[in-house]
């Protein structure tokens, strides 16, 4: 057998060249080139269009992708609120959030962002949830527990509008409470006649018997629309890491929702781990999503008029509840811009928009 050479001063260069020959390569990877690599973080909360994530990244679909493009992305889960304040303070480059918050949060402090995946719309996952009989007639002066500024409000004053009380708006008494605690709010205080909220906090609320809906999100299909938005600086990074970023993550989406919605057991399993729900409760939920669970569905919704009539009700609705900003004088002064090139506002006050381009380069396999 061959005598082991023992180490001599010329030995560190000969390893150092064999390190740079690997690296040349591919075969070498020294930390500083690990630490180079362009990183992202996307923040999620619990809801059953969302809960994806997670099983997304458990399951390595994530890393696959983010590998192929030469980048590195997170996730990482907060509560609904938190996540927006998060991606308005820039701490997160994309997350998921409705339509509406994409106005009132991030558009509305100036924070220019994009949609680059169109996940669902609520068909029946968002309710207005009443004790004692209550109807729309007699919420006004009641308290009436959500999560303000959300779709939650969105919801129950289109309930209100679409039951003839739109004249009586005006007195109703929001409470505004956190999405983490508002089921043990409302149950364990008899006194709260109403919550706004959606699943699954929707199914564990109506555990209780004595409570009912009196409406829900199905009666105004395609509005609440749940998105990936991206702020629109990292998607035009001069690098380009931006564009692989949304490759990657639009590449690994539709694997994993493509799995969701094929019933693949893994993919039910920790999508439901995800807001730790049971498998029977999770399919209850996505029963009530309607899930673009290809591409071409996302994509034709994206591009679709329907999507410009339903943003012009949510558009209007943040402004007349003064949710666009300081200052804010006209609905147009927070500008949306569609796949189209057309915009709805002040062309020079674009502030939120939809790119169908990585929806529709999955829909053709270019990702």
């Amino acid at each position: 057998m061959k005598r082991q050479e023992p180490m001599t001063a010329k030995t560190p260069l000969k390893l150092s060249l064999v390190c740079i020959v690997f690296l040349m390569l591919g075969l070498c990877s020294p930390a500083k080139a690990l630490a180079d690599v362009p990183t992202f973080t996307v923040g999620w909360s619990v809801y059953a269009g969302w809960n994806p994530y997670f099983y997304m990244q458990k399951s390595g679909i994530l890393k696959k992708w983010a590998d192929k493009y030469g980048i590195a992305i997170k996730v990482q889960r907060f509560d609904y609120a938190a996540s927006l304040d998060s991606f308005v303070a820039k701490n997160i480059d994309a997350c998921t959030m409705t339509n509406m918050e994409a106005l009132d949060m991030p558009a509305a402090a100036g924070v220019d962002s994009t949609a680059i995946i169109v996940g669902d719309y609520s068909n029946g996952n968002d309710a207005v949830l009443v004790r004692n009989g209550l109807t729309f007639a007699n919420l006004p002066g009641q308290r009436i527990m959500l999560v303000e500024k959300t779709v939650s409000e969105y919801l129950l004053e289109r309930g209100m509008v679409l039951n003839g009380q739109q004249a009586q708006l005006g007195k109703l008494r929001l409470i505004n409470t956190s999405d983490s605690d508002i089921v043990a709010a409302f149950l364990n205080n008899a006194s709260n006649p109403a919550v706004v909220t959606w699943k699954p906090l929707v199914s564990e609320i109506l555990a209780d018997k004595s409570i009912h809906p009196i409406f829900d999100s199905s009666k105004i299909p395609g509005e609440i629309l749940d998105l990936l938005v991206v702020r629109t600086e990292v998607l035009n990074r001069p690098d380009g890491s931006g564009v692989k970023f949304a490759k990657a993550i639009s590449g690994a989406w539709y694997e994993t929702v493509q799995q969701l919605a094929a019933g693949q057991p893994q993919a039910i399993k920790y999508s439901a781990a995800a807001s730790g729900d049971s498998i029977d409760s999770y399919k209850e939920q996505l029963k009530t999503t309607a899930l673009f669970s290809t591409p071409k569905a996302a994509a034709d919704f994206a591009t679709s008029a329907a999507l410009k009539q339903k943003m012009d009700l949510v558009r209007q609705f943040c402004f007349t509840h003064n949710l666009l900003g300081q200052g804010i004088k006209s609905v147009d002064d927070v500008a949306i811009a569609y796949p189209d090139g057309s915009i709805q506002g002040n062309k020079s006050r674009v502030r939120f928009r939809f790119n169908a381009a990585y929806m529709q380069a999955a829909e053709q396999g270019k990702l």
